[in-house]
């Protein structure tokens, strides 16, 4: 568990708390990734610009982590081919599951909506499978 930070989790895990409740309480959305990304595409009027906003401070933010604290080491154990392969699935998974793990995870679960507790806890199980296929019985 060398990797394991516990003071810079719970910072970060606040402060995607804070983004998600200043968007509810200020604009009445709701911060899930894939459906902010989504209705991009097919925005009307002013809704496009909360919604570039938004996402251009998703890619600022660790641009500006990077310039405050320096370039974190990131190992990748997986090819080019598993990383497409892996977001094409997960762009599947959201598209199946209503929303992705933002929407449902962080802000379904603070409204107590069944729908995104049942999601999240499939996720929970997905990935949890997933580790035990990967790691006992392909032997990744």
């Amino acid at each position: 568990m060398e990797n394991f930070t516990p003071w810079s989790s719970l910072a970060g895990g606040a402060l995607i708390g804070l983004a998600a409740a200043v968007l509810w309480v200020g604009n009445g959305r709701i911060a899930g990734i894939s459906g902010i990304l989504g209705g991009l595409a097919n925005a009307r009027g002013n809704d496009s610009g909360w919604r570039v906003m938004f996402l251009a401070g998703l890619m600022a933010a660790p641009l500006l982590y990077a310039l405050a604290v320096g370039i974190p080491v990131v190992s990748i154990a997986a090819g080019p081919l598993v990383l497409v392969a892996g977001g094409l699935l997960v762009g599947f998974g959201t598209r199946l599951g209503g929303g992705c793990t933002s929407g449902h995870g962080v802000c379904g679960i603070a409204r107590l909506s069944r729908r995104s507790i049942t999601a999240t806890g499939l996720f929970i199980a997905a990935g949890a499978a997933t580790v035990f296929i990967a790691r006992h019985v392909v032997g990744g």
